[in-house]
C-alpha cells in the first residue's frame, strides 16, 4: 500500500520541481539562493521518505516479525554454532574438519553427529551429508600420520603407528550405528596408507608393504590355516585389541640393493605402485582388472595358486599375463589371457579380492635406469616424474587424462610416454614439473617457468574429464588431453622481503578425489612459516556438498572455502601442546603438526598431520 502511494507522489514531486525551476529564473539572485535551500532541505526530506517505503516490502495480509528491519540473510558463516566457532578458534586446540557425503559413516558415525550437529548447522537429517566444514569431535586433540577415505570404507594411522579401520564397509552389519574406528594393523609402525575397494595397503616406516582386508570379517584369523565351513575366526577387532588380524607382507620380486627400501605407495582402482629409495618403480595386481587399460606397465606377474591352500602343501604360484584392452578389442568385456603351456588359462576359481592373491611387487620393465623422484596413480593411470622433472604416464587415456595432446586418440597407453609440458609457451622459457597428483580421470601437474628475462612463475595445470568443473579453466569439459592453466592458482607473484623479488606463489599440495573434485593449498605467505597460512582452494564436482559451500552446484573455478568461524579457512602449521593418540592417551608434547586435506567419494576432510 505505501510503495503504492510512493510510486503515485513520483510523477507529481516531477511537476512540482520544474515549476519551482522556471519560478526561479525570474527571482531576484538572494531569493533564488533562500529558495534553493528551501528546495533541497525538501527534496532531501522527501528522498528519505521515498527510501523508506520503498526499500522493504509490507504485506498488510501477515504478521510483521519482531525482528523486521534488523534481520540479516542467513549465510554460510552463521550457520555454525558460536560455541563451535568459539572452539575452533582455541589456539591450544586441535581440531579436525569434515564435510560432504556421509551416507557410509565415512566421515563421523550417525550417532555421533547427530547429537552435536544439528540440521541448521549443516547436517542433512535424512541424507545425512555434512553441507559445510564441521568440527569431528572423535578427531579432538588427536594428530595422525596419514588418513584415506573411499566408497563405504576409511582408514588411518594414529601417532603411534597404529592402523584403525571404520565405515560402513569395515563394520557392515556386525555393530550397529558402529563407525568408531576400530585398531586392526599394530606394532608395525605405518607411515602411510592407500585404499581400494576391497584392500588396505600400508608402508611402514621400514619400507616393508602389507596389505590387510577392508572388510572386519575377512581380517580374522582362523585357528588352523585349512579353510573350513565352521573355520573359527579371531575377535581381536571386535574387542579393539588388534589381535588376531590376518595381513600380508608384499615382497618385491626382484631384489633391492642394500639399505634400499619403499619409501612411497600410490592406488588406483585395481593397481598399486611403489617407489624405492633408489628412484626404482614397482607396480602390484589388486585384482584381475589391474591391466585392463595397461595401467600396469607390464603383462605377466604370478599369483597364488589356490589349489596349494585346497591340500595344504606350500603355497605355488601361477604365471598369468594380462593383455590390455586396445583398439583391436575395444570391447574387452572379459579378461585377455594369452595361452601358453605355463601359464593359466582361467582365472575364474581364482578369488582376487583376498589379500593372498598376489603377494608379490614387481619392477615395472620399462622404468629401469630412470632415476623416478614421485609416483602418481589415477583410478586407471600410472605417472612417474624423474628427478629432472619430466613426467611419464600410461594407462586409461580416453579422457585425455594422460595429457598427451589431443592429436593422441588413442583410449590406452600401454607403454610409458613422455608428457609435454611446454607446450604454448616462448622457445626460452624452461620447464620443469614439480609435482604430479591423479585422482579419478583427473590428472595435475605442477609447473615450474622460468627464464632469464622474466620472473619465475609456476603454472597449476589439469587434464582429463572436466565435465563436473574439475578442470578449474572455467569450463564443463568432459576431454582434455591439452593440459590447461587452472585459473586463480596459476603464474601468481608476491613480492619477498628477504629477496627483494617477485616470487612465485606455489600450490604446495594437491588432492584430487575420484569421483571428481579438487581441494589446492596455495602458499602465499612462504616467508611466514605457516604462521599465515596457506589459502585452501576447492571446485569441482559438489552433488554431496563436498566443496563445503553449503551448495550442490558444481564450481568451474578455484574458490575459497569458510571455517567455522566465520573466517577463510587457512591450512596451519603449529607446535601443539600435546598429543592424543586414537585411545585419548598422551603421546608426546611439543610436537610440529601441520593441517592436511584429504578427498574421498564426494567428501573431504582437514586433520592434522605429524610433520619432522
Amino acid at each position: 500500500m505505501f510503495r503504492r502511494a510512493g510510486q503515485n507522489f513520483q510523477p507529481h514531486l516531477r511537476r512540482l520541481h520544474q515549476q519551482a525551476r522556471q519560478a526561479a529564473v525570474s527571482i531576484p539572485r538572494t531569493q533564488r539562493n533562500a529558495a534553493t535551500t528551501v528546495a533541497l532541505a525538501s527534496g532531501i526530506t522527501v528522498g528519505s521518505y521515498l527510501w523508506y517505503v520503498n526499500s522493504q516490502k509490507i504485506y498488510n495480509d501477515t504478521d510483521v516479525p519482531a525482528s523486521a528491519g534488523h534481520a540479516t540473510p542467513p549465510t554460510p558463516q552463521t550457520k555454525l554454532t558460536t560455541v563451535e566457532a568459539k572452539s575452533w578458534d582455541d589456539p591450544n586446540a586441535l581440531h579436525s574438519l569434515v564435510w560432504g557425503s556421509n551416507k557410509t559413516e565415512t566421515l563421523e558415525s550417525y550417532k555421533v553427529l547427530d547429537s552435536n550437529v544439528s540440521l541448521s548447522e549443516g547436517a542433512n537429517e535424512r541424507e545425512k551429508d555434512i553441507r559445510h566444514p564441521t568440527i569431528a569431535t572423535w578427531l579432538d586433540n588427536v594428530a595422525l600420520r596419514d588418513m584415506q577415505l573411499h566408497s563405504r570404507h576409511a582408514a588411518c594411522v594414529d601417532a603411534r603407528g597404529d592402523v584403525y579401520q571404520w565405515g560402513d564397509g569395515f563394520l557392515g552389519p556386525v555393530l550397529e550405528g558402529g563407525a568408531k574406528p576400530v585398531p586392526t594393523l599394530k606394532g608395525k609402525n605405518i607411515v602411510k596408507l592407500q585404499l581400494t575397494e576391497f584392500k588396505v595397503y600400508a608402508l611402514s616406516a621400514s619400507g616393508k608393504v602389507y596389505v590387510l582386508a577392508a572388510d572386519a570379517l575377512d581380517q580374522a584369523t582362523p585357528v588352523n590355516k585349512l579353510p573350513t565351513n565352521n573355520s573359527w575366526f579371531g575377535t581381536g577387532w571386535l574387542l579393539g585389541n588388534g589381535k588376531n588380524i590376518q595381513y600380508q607382507e608384499l615382497a618385491p620380486k626382484e631384489n633391492l640393493s642394500w639399505n634400499e627400501k619403499f619409501i612411497s605407495i600410490m592406488a588406483g582402482d585395481n593397481h598399486l605402485l611403489a617407489l624405492t629409495s633408489k628412484g626404482r618403480a614397482f607396480a602390484h595386481p589388486v585384482n584381475k582388472q589391474a591391466n585392463r587399460f595397461g595401467q600396469l606397465g607390464f603383462r605377466s606377474f604370478e599369483v597364488t595358486d589356490p589349489a596349494g591352500a585346497i591340500v595344504g602343501t606350500k603355497s605355488e604360484t601361477l604365471k598369468v599375463e594380462l593383455l590390455p584392452k586396445t583398439k583391436q578389442d575395444p570391447s574387452a568385456k572379459s579378461i585377455r589371457i594369452t595361452p601358453s603351456s605355463d601359464m593359466a588359462a582361467d582365472l575364474s576359481n581364482i578369488n582376487d579380492s583376498t589379500i593372498h592373491w598376489c603377494t608379490h611387487l614387481f619392477e615395472i620393465p620399462a622404468l629401469r635406469g630412470v632415476d623416478v623422484s614421485q609416483i602418481a596413480a589415477g583410478g586407471r593411470t600410472s605417472f612417474a616424474r624423474t628427478l629432472t622433472g619430466r613426467v611419464l604416464g600410461w594407462g586409461a587415456n580416453e579422457y585425455g587424462q594422460i595429457g598427451l595432446g589431443a592429436n593422441v586418440t588413442l583410449d590406452t597407453i600401454t607403454v610409458p610416454t613422455e608428457v609435454i609440458l611446454w607446450r604454448m609457451v616462448p622457445a626460452n622459457t624452461r620447464s620443469k614439473c614439480l609435482s604430479v597428483t591423479a585422482g579419478g580421470d583427473l590428472t595435475s601437474f605442477t609447473v615450474e617457468r622460468s627464464n632469464d628475462s622474466t620472473p619465475t612463475t609456476t603454472d597449476l595445470l589439469m587434464c582429463g574429464n572436466g565435465q563436473s568443473g574439475g578442470l578449474g579453466n572455467n569450463t564443463y569439459t568432459s576431454s582434455q588431453g591439452n593440459p590447461v592453466r587452472v585459473k586463480n592458482v596459476s603464474g601468481l607473484l608476491q613480492y619477498s622481503d628477504r629477496t627483494k623479488q617477485l616470487e612465485p606463489i606455489t600450490p604446495t599440495e594437491v588432492v584430487i578425489s575420484p569421483t571428481g573434485h579438487v581441494l589446492v593449498a596455495l602458499d602465499s605467505s612462504a616467508e611466514s612459516h605457516g604462521v599465515g597460512g596457506q589459502d585452501l582452494m576447492v571446485w569441482g564436482k559438489n552433488y554431496d556438498y563436498e566443496l563445503g559451500n553449503g551448495k550442490k552446484s558444481s564450481l568451474a573455478m578455484p574458490a575459497t572455502l569458510d571455517a567455522p568461524d566465520g573466517e577463510r579457512l587457512m591450512l596451519m602449521k603449529k607446535k601443539a601442546r600435546e598429543v592424543l593418540d586414537l585411545k585419548g592417551k598422551v603421546w608426546k608434547r611439543n610436537v610440529a603438526v601441520a593441517q592436511q586435506v584429504v578427498a574421498g567419494y564426494g567428501n573431504s576432510a582437514v586433520y592434522w598431520k605429524i610433520v619432522g
